[in-house]
């Protein structure tokens, strides 16, 4: 274990001896995100670099606080990536992040989430202990898969300190094409995509403007793209690239942001604003002061559920409630990784 690992350890020794809230930070690029954060800062930016990276087993073992930008740069030598796109917000983003906040990329419903390319994580507890969970190959799970369970956990069962992830050869061809459609037929015509055997890798709608991405082999992109029809978009890495890091002018409104995470195919539901779809339908965008309990009975009509994403209300709770069952899951799991509640206190929610 590194001389700073052993330091991320005795911190949390010291900390639960004194009873004393942990906040935990690496690259700082996601603090919007959850609950406002309690406790002192326990920083662990510090804790990075690649341990191993294998181009022709696809797999990358890298420390939590190394930046995405570093690791992406690293694979592109290779002619590889993070399959999911995650966002790096000015390049500050970093894995550990990542994962705990489960942020993947416009890619996800077909590449997969962070969260499905994670083989294993090293993960230090509220209990000060250094744990290992999963592996480095793709098939090694056996009982409960705490690796993934890290995935959007906001840091609440532990301080991941090292990831293993699977990586995947960038794709050799990208066609962009735009079309003109209302909200409804979209939605219609992402699904209709996505049902079929074209290597879909991106569809997203605003404004009245539905953006579908191709990627693989040429001639596969050419023949869905000539299929599909719809003009070619010039700008469309940055188009992409834009919708990942959230920099769209949408994403600059100033107001409270709320984002769905639904079945793709469920119609909009009848709240007025300023919608963004991605992800083919399953993931929606909504600005305004809106009601939490009304937009959460939209969501779990659509079949899933609602966060206030950004800006609002940080001291309340901003996920979706949960059912008893599963709030008493989530206790649990607290209780075993962290008795005495000093790792992001109330940053996932407010109860724990």
């Amino acid at each position: 274990m590194s001389d700073i690992a052993n330091r991320i350890v005795e911190r949390i020794e010291a900390a639960r001896r004194d009873g004393e809230p942990l906040s935990i930070v690496a690259g700082a690029s996601k603090r919007f995100v959850g609950r406002a954060s309690r406790g002192n800062p326990l920083d662990v930016a510090a804790h990075q670099g690649i341990v191993s990276y294998e181009p022709g087993e696809l797999v990358l073992t890298v420390r939590a606080g190394t930046r995405l930008a570093e690791i992406e740069a690293a694979l592109a030598e290779h002619g590889q990536a993070l399959q999911f796109e995650p966002p790096q917000f000015d390049g500050a983003a970093t894995i550990g992040g990542t994962l705990a906040c489960n942020a993947s990329g416009p890619a996800r419903p077909w590449s997969g989430s962070v969260r499905d390319a994670v083989l294993g994580v090293e993960l230090v507890t509220g209990r000060a202990q250094r744990l290992r969970f999963g592996g480095q190959v793709m098939k090694n799970v056996a009982g409960f898969d705490v690796s993934r369970l890290q995935a959007g956990a906001l840091g609440a069962f532990g301080v991941i300190t090292e990831i293993s992830l699977k990586v995947l050869p960038r794709p050799r061809h990208t066609v962009t094409l735009v079309r003109r459609l209302d909200a409804a037929d979209a939605i219609v015509h992402m699904n209709g995509l996505a049902g079929t055997a074209k290597p879909l890798s991106g569809a997203c709608w605003h404004d009245g403007q539905l953006y579908v991405r191709f990627s693989g082999a040429e001639s596969a992109v050419d023949a869905a793209a000539n299929q599909w029809g719809g003009e070619r978009l010039d700008a469309a890495e940055s188009f992409w690239q834009d919708l990942a890091e959230q920099r769209l002018p949408y994403f600059r409104a100033g107001v409270p942001l709320w984002r769905f995470s639904v079945r793709s195919s469920s119609p909009l539901p009848e709240i007025d604003g300023d919608w963004l779809i991605d992800w083919g339908g399953a993931q929606r965008w909504l600005h305004g002061d809106l009601d939490k309990g009304e937009l959460e009975r939209a969501a779990e009509s659509a079949g899933g559920h609602v966060s206030l994403y950004r800006g609002g209300d940080r001291e309340g709770e901003v996920h979706h409630a949960l059912p008893e069952a599963l709030k008493s899951l989530h206790l649990r799991l607290k209780d075993a990784f962290d008795p005495d509640r000093i790792l992001n206190p109330g940053r996932l929610y407010g109860w724990m």
